[in-house]
């Protein structure tokens, strides 16, 4: 299916897996997905972004910010944490993360679903290659993003595929 994918889906894709790495996932999720369609510049980024969930958005509800106050509410000390992390493991243990996998990240099978959805959002548009607007249309039809985004999905096929379109082209 990937032989399929345009330029723009293939730097999603990228995308996607190096936000995985960079919270140390095993595989790449629908939300990695979501960020990868969000960072890529292109039609479908533009959409997101028009509708509040641009890339700085969707990044801000994927790390909540953690609230050192809120933790010693219920005996958490945050800095004594870290000061045992660094005696432990050395200066900016807690920093550097998780050790990153090399290689291919695979695909969650929720994450798999929606990239398998954006290949028939494309042939059902008559599209020969699958886009980012397509990925982040698998993504609405597959549905567990849904929640995240600031707009009804609805809202957001409608600015992805205006009524009758067949565009012919992927981006």
């Amino acid at each position: 299916m990937f032989e399929r994918f345009s330029k723009g889906a293939r730097a999603a894709v990228v995308a996607a897996q190096a936000e995985a790495r960079a919270l140390g996932r095993e595989r790449i999720e629908p939300e990695d997905l979501l960020l990868g369609v969000a960072v890529t510049p292109g039609r479908a980024a533009d959409v997101l972004a028009r509708h509040g969930a641009g890339a700085d958005a969707l990044r801000a509800a994927r790390r909540p910010p953690i609230d050192p106050d809120a933790l010693a509410t219920i005996g958490i000390d945050l800095d004594e944490i870290r000061r045992r992390a660094e005696a432990s493991f050395g200066p900016g243990a807690l920093e550097r993360g998780r050790a990153g996998r090399r290689g291919h990240v695979p695909f969650t099978p929720e994450a798999k679903k929606a990239l398998e959805l954006a290949l028939r959002e494309a042939l059902h548009l008559g599209d020969r290659e699958i886009g980012a607007e397509h990925v982040l249309l698998g993504l609405l039809r597959e549905g567990s993003v849904v929640a995240t985004l600031g707009a009804p999905a609805a809202e957001l096929r409608a600015a992805l595929t205006p009524a009758g379109s067949r565009r012919g082209r992927g981006a």
